[in-house]
């Protein structure tokens, strides 16, 4: 029979080791704005983050009405991750209700942005994502936040990070391949609101839209007369659909230029797990092969 004090000594120890092992298996309570964001965020946090996401699969993170229960997540959050930019300008009506929340970290910090002429002024489009660049910064910026939060699991966040800039990085390079075998006659495209900004300055394409940055803007006869005149004289012959917003006035338009419909991309919001862009790599696959499938004439 073993002696009590050493029973006692073993009994320590594993108390200590399984104190060790939960101490480093911190779980960080994590807000994210909108679905894309969210994706981010876990290849990046794995197991050691759970993500409350707001603007969920399919929704527009423009026009987004906050729930009580959306407060009470951001006070309690560890960490609140935003893209910035403007997006999110119903985030602040959330902050107020979640009075001594943390500051949100805005993913977008250190992107390069670009701006539209919009009504008489200079608007920043936020849709940086579209862009895999700017995804790669999104992953240093999330990857810094969670170890500021949780230094402890440092090396973690580390490896996630890399492992998944591996992953963006052959992502960009096959999209710029795909591209690069279609016609640069070809490289022009209507849809319903200007989302793409970032991916035609990064692979090449023009995308010419009725509305603006926001699916909140609303476009006047003035301008959807010239955008009628600008496809014509351009013969842009394809025009796609949007997921999270309304599709009527783009199809009035295609209809009236005689455009030809290539498919519906996912701009600013994932697809639920079932459809075709339930991850953001998912998402960049999925709208490059539509549009290069409508650039070389082979319409759906």
């Amino acid at each position: 029979m073993k002696h009590p004090h050493l029973l006692r000594t073993a009994l320590v120890s594993s108390l200590m080791l399984f104190t060790a092992g939960a101490a480093s298996a911190k779980t960080l309570n994590v807000v994210t704005s909108f679905s894309i964001l969210a994706d981010v965020v876990e290849n990046v946090g794995g197991d050691h983050v759970k993500v409350t996401n707001l603007v969920g699969a399919d929704g527009d993170p423009h026009d987004y009405e906050p729930a009580p229960q959306d407060a009470i997540a951001i006070y309690n959050a560890d960490v609140t991750f935003l893209s910035g930019e403007g997006l999110e300008g119903w985030f602040a009506r959330i902050t107020k209700a979640a009075n001594g929340a943390k500051a949100p970290v805005v993913v977008s910090d250190g992107i390069k942005t670009h701006e539209f002429e919009e009504d008489g002024e200079k608007t920043t489009d936020p849709h940086v994502w579209n862009s895999v660049a700017n995804v790669m910064i999104w992953v240093d910026n999330i990857k810094k936040a969670l170890i500021a939060a949780d230094p402890e699991d440092a090396s973690y966040f580390n490896k996630n990070a890399a492992d998944y800039s591996t992953v963006l990085q052959a992502l960009d390079d096959n999209i710029r391949h795909q591209i690069a075998q279609t016609p640069k006659s070809a490289r022009k495209i209507l849809t319903s609101h200007d989302a793409f900004g970032y991916y035609g300055q990064a692979y090449g394409v023009s995308f010419l839209s009725p509305l603006g940055v926001s699916t909140e803007s609303e476009a006047s006869a003035k301008e959807v007369a010239d955008l009628i005149s600008q496809i014509k004289s351009e013969n842009v012959h394809i025009y796609f659909l949007e997921n999270s917003n309304d599709s009527r006035l783009v199809r009035q338009i295609a209809k009236a230029t005689g455009a030809n419909p290539g498919g519906e991309l996912y701009p600013e919001s994932l697809s639920d797990s079932s459809g075709p862009a339930p991850t953001y790599v998912e998402l960049m696959k999925y709208n490059t092969a539509l549009m290069v499938q409508a650039m070389n004439g082979s319409t759906q």
